[in-house]
């Protein structure tokens, strides 16, 4: 307002030549001075309406009980907002006031929200927990069984923190399991949504896939602030707890500390650590508890079978002796035993009797054999149809043996051909590999040859011989070394590259010949 003040105490009186503004020129004027005056304020206010349209912006009045200042917070500003505004909470906005000409007022363009205190945070949470619980999802039976001996355990928690390592080491302690982590940020703005996301993509898993889906689920967090846990109070996350299929457990914070997703789960954990004893039982126990259940049915089956054993013998000892039972039939036996041939005896002797005092006569007889001989037929076509199908059956069985060892031939043929043009093969390719590491190895040593060949020409007397050097032998053909030898020898032979020549040491000449200084290095002399 000090550019409007001084243009305004310099103005003429009116109805002379005084400046026009526009009024673009007012409004900028304006919008200077005021951005120049309030560049960075802290508001503490109440929110009050609240608007989010499809842009993505924010629009929402900060107020008290006598006035109202409408803010606006951007799009790319809202989504990294901490707290976002709710009607009726009180906050401290902090940002730049400007002004908007499009409508003539002035408006505060807010860049970070935080509660204005631990107070207004409860009165929010509160508000939203009846909410919530208005809605059924906080519902008792809603709420699942734990798996009793999970296979796979799903972690959502942060990957580089204590309360993982916490957590594996109580699993591996009482029950080794499969445990998969899902790492997200358990503070911060980027908390909630990835909360959300991890608990909707282990849901989201197929049973049998390459990722196994998780039996339980474990939202883990070691305590804090009430800023600290207040991802773990957002919508989405409680919305997405209370949706999963998968039994889920919240260990967020210490046991005093009270999230909105601790309402929301199948079963709250007062620490991280607790939840893994929650998840699975202690193995030492389950094999303790077994190996009782183990024993306790041995002796019940022990018992169920000595019980009807130990009634078997005392019914046995009630029915006395089985001699005793028979002795009695068997003296009947006995006794009738001796009656029986006398009494055929005199059968017969009566049947031969009435049979010469009254013959059978002829076509009787003939009926009865014919008869006789008709039961005997029956009988022999009986026997031929039971010994039939007596053979029938091995026939049968003759026959499926025969289609069996038949196929079985057929399959051994076809595997023994198989096996042969595989082992054909194999041999075909060991005889190319052979023949080609045979070349190979023949390449290799005539190579090694031509070099050694090249060593040998390079490293003999001849080579040497060519480069200026000369070899001193005596009469006998021997080659001299020592220059005392050669003084002493008086015929030698000079051998050049390509001829050999005599010489001979002329008369007078001392053995001894005197010392000379030796050769300059580049001389080629040999002795």
């Amino acid at each position: 307002m000090d550019l409007l003040d001084d243009d305004m105490d310099d103005a003429p009186e009116p109805g002379s030549n005084a400046h026009e503004f526009t009024v673009s020129e007012l409004s900028g004027a304006v919008k200077r001075s005021i951005e120049d005056q309030f560049g960075r304020v802290r508001v503490r206010a109440e929110v009050g309406r609240v608007s989010r349209p499809g842009s993505g912006h924010l629009y929402f009045d900060l107020k008290d009980d006598r006035a109202v200042l409408a803010a606006v917070t951007w799009k790319g500003q809202a989504a990294r907002l901490i707290q976002r505004p709710e009607e009726g909470m009180e906050v401290i906005a902090t940002g730049r006031l400007t002004t908007f000409p499009g409508q003539s007022k002035y408006q505060m363009i807010v860049d970070q929200i935080e509660p204005a205190g631990a107070g207004a945070l409860m009165a929010m949470l509160e508000k939203r927990r009846k909410a919530l619980a208005a809605e059924g999802l906080f519902d008792q039976d809603r709420k699942r069984a734990l798996p009793y001996l999970p296979r796979v355990i799903g972690v959502v928690t942060s990957p580089s923190g204590a309360v993982i390592r916490d957590i594996l080491h109580r699993l591996r302690d009482r029950f080794p399991t499969r445990v998969i982590i899902w790492p997200v940020a358990v503070q911060g703005e980027g908390c909630a949504p990835q909360v959300t996301a991890a608990i909707r993509g282990f849901n989201a898993l197929t049973p049998g896939g390459p990722i196994p889906r998780p039996d339980l689920i474990i939202v883990a967090r070691g305590g804090g602030s009430l800023e600290d846990l207040w991802g773990f109070n957002e919508e989405p996350v409680v919305r997405a707890a209370a949706e999963s299929d998968i039994p889920l457990i919240s260990a967020v914070g210490h046991e005093t500390d009270t999230t909105l997703i601790d309402f929301a789960s199948d079963r709250r954990a007062p620490t991280p650590t607790a939840a893994a004893e929650m998840a699975v039982p202690v193995r030492a126990d389950l094999a303790t508890r077994l190996a009782e259940t183990g024993a306790r049915m041995a002796r019940s089956n022990a018992q169920a079978i000595q019980r009807p054993r130990q009634r078997l013998r005392d019914l046995a000892r009630a029915l006395g002796r089985p001699a005793a039972l028979t002795e009695g039939a068997r003296q009947r036996l006995d006794l009738w035993g001796g009656r029986l041939e006398p009494a055929l005896r005199q059968l017969a002797r009566a049947r031969r009797q009435q049979l010469a005092a009254r013959p059978m006569p002829a076509a009787m007889l003939r009926q009865f054999t014919q008869g006789k001989r008709s039961g005997l037929d029956r009988a022999l076509m009986r026997l031929e149809a039971a010994r039939n199908r007596r053979l029938e059956r091995p026939r049968d069985r003759l026959a499926q043996l025969r289609d069996r060892l038949e196929n079985s031939l057929v399959r051994v043929l076809a595997d023994t051909r198989r096996a042969v043009a595989q082992q054909g093969a194999r041999l075909a390719d060991l005889d190319r590999r052979l023949v080609a590491a045979m070349a190979r190895i023949r390449a290799q040593r005539q190579d090694a040859l031509v070099r050694l060949d090249r060593m040998r020409l390079s490293l003999g007397h001849e080579q040497t011989l060519r480069r200026g050097f000369v070899i001193l032998r005596d009469p006998e053909g021997g080659v001299i070394t020592a220059p005392e030898v050669a003084a002493r020898t008086p015929r030698v032979e000079l051998q050049f590259a390509g001829d050999r020549r005599v010489a001979v040491r002329p008369e007078g000449v001392p053995d001894k010949p005197k010392r000379r200084k030796p050769a300059p290095p580049e001389q080629k002399t040999l002795i």
